[in-house]
This record gives C-alpha cells, sequence and structure tokens, in this order.
C-alpha cells in the first residue's frame, strides 16, 4: 500500500497519502477489500492505487475525481449496483459532489499489482 508515502506536485507541494479506503472488511492474499462511505461534501484524501481494482456503489452518489498532477477533474455518477474496473497508478482524490451520501465496496486484485509477490528464488 502507498499510505504514508510522500508526493511531490509539479508545483513543490507534497502530501502524504492516505489509504484507498477507510475500512478493510476483509482480506487474503488474492484480495484486500475497502468500505468507503463518503458523506454529501466529504473526500477521501489523495490516495494511489498500486493494484488495479473494481469499485462496486452500495449507495449512489455524484462524485469528482482530482488528480495530484493538476489534470482535468472527473465527474463522475456512480448508481446504486454500479460496478467499475480501474487500472493503478493515479494518486488523486475523490470527493462526494452529490446529495446523497456514497458507499462503496473497492476490491483491490493483489496478485495483479504493487501487492504480486516476488518469484521464489528472488
Amino acid at each position: 500500500m502507498s499510505e504514508g508515502t510522500v508526493v511531490t506536485a509539479s508545483d513543490g507541494s507534497q502530501v502524504t497519502l492516505a489509504p484507498v479506503g477507510q475500512t478493510i472488511v476483509f482480506e487474503n492474499e488474492h484480495v484486500r477489500v475497502w468500505e468507503i462511505v463518503l458523506e454529501p461534501g466529504e473526500r477521501q484524501p489523495w490516495h494511489q492505487h498500486l493494484n488495479p481494482y473494481v469499485v462496486i456503489s452500495l449507495g449512489p452518489a455524484d462524485n469528482r475525481i482530482d488528480p495530484f498532477d493538476g489534470g482535468e477533474p472527473r465527474l463522475v455518477h456512480e448508481p446504486l449496483g454500479g460496478v467499475v474496473y480501474r487500472e493503478p497508478g493515479e494518486v488523486h482524490m475523490l470527493t462526494n459532489r452529490g446529495t446523497t451520501p456514497y458507499h462503496s465496496r473497492l476490491i483491490e486484485l493483489k496478485y495483479l499489482g504493487g501487492d504480486v509477490p516476488p518469484a521464489s528464488g528472488d
């Protein structure tokens, strides 16, 4: 996990990365499942996914994803039951910009990303 890593933006500002979710609700050698609950206006702080992941929306919301590199924010609607697959990499922040609480399960696929164990003999 990238939690606790300090990253520097192009303008020289620095932030310490937070976990990708609020609570780990399940974990084994293959997956890590996070719970994320954001009230309207609440943010999931700057974080980075080192593993590919799937997000399942348990409570719909209109969210905003701000990339740390200063790129354009992405406005996304996550409907109840919606499922999204995303690749790892970008440092970003998630904000619930809607009027309803956002609730999701984020499933990291550990064996496809940064948690891949070294090959035997390494």
